[in-house]
């Protein structure tokens, strides 16, 4: 199902289903995040859904609250993001302690070139995109890994994750 016309990135709350036709085979980049074989085979057999609620608090901070579920109900991790750049931890039971900070920017406010490429027009709407950079906590964890998402240090990963959209909340 194709998103509705009328929807914008100010306000992509629906559900979502991943593509993995379309997606890049996310098992390399899992496993340098320190997940186990046993936990990325399941991730790689099932399928992942994910709710999306994306608001404005009353201070008119913007919000992205996602809530991902595997095939068969099996909850997957939460993600809340505050589009503010303001950097936030949170305990995730497949990366463990991770911090994280997510804000809009221009695309020549993204350092990496891989993520500039093969943006839709309408993606840029208001001039800017989500940006997310989140990392493990390392005293926390033991690990040491970043992400970049537009929507690291150490070994570079270029994945792409495609979501089709089934509907609203």
């Amino acid at each position: 199902m194709a998103a509705p016309a009328e929807m914008t990135t100010r306000d992509i709350s629906g559900k979502y289903m991943m593509n993995k036709s379309l997606s890049d085979d996310s098992d390399e980049i899992l496993r340098l995040q320190g997940v186990s074989w046993m936990t990325r085979k399941a991730i790689a057999y099932a399928t992942l859904y994910l709710s999306v609620n994306h608001y404005k608090d009353d201070s008119g901070v913007e919000h992205i609250d996602v809530d991902q579920t595997l095939t068969g109900g099996v909850k997957g991790t939460n993600e809340y993001r505050t589009l503010d750049w303001t950097e936030r931890s949170s305990e995730d039971y497949v990366f463990g302690p991770v911090l994280g900070k997510s804000r809009r920017v221009s695309l020549s406010g993204v350092e990496r070139e891989w993520l500039k490429k093969d943006w839709l027009d309408d993606s840029f709407e208001d001039g800017a995109i989500i940006f997310t950079r989140a990392n493990s906590d390392t005293p926390k964890s033991g690990k040491t890994w970043s992400t970049e998402q537009a929507r690291p240090g150490g070994e570079v990963i270029e994945i792409r994750l495609v979501y089709d959209y089934q509907g609203p909340l």
